[in-house]
């Protein structure tokens, strides 16, 4: 999916439920504005890293 279909699938609650933790974690980190504005691509390996290692914790929580 390009950046502006799921900018605006995240702006209409279109995302499926991976998107939907991956942007609930950047908004946690503060880095949700950095996102919509310039991408994923944007962040850092840190930043990215630091989503990654969040959602993979709040998955095996769910489960």
């Amino acid at each position: 999916m390009n950046r502006d279909k799921e900018v605006e699938a995240f702006r209409n609650g279109e995302l499926s439920h991976e998107e939907e933790l991956k942007y609930e974690i950047a908004r946690e980190l503060g880095l949700l504005d950095k996102v919509l504005e310039s991408g994923w691509k944007s962040l850092s390996a840190k930043e990215t890293g630091r989503i990654g290692g969040l959602m993979t914790r709040k998955r095996k929580s769910e489960n």
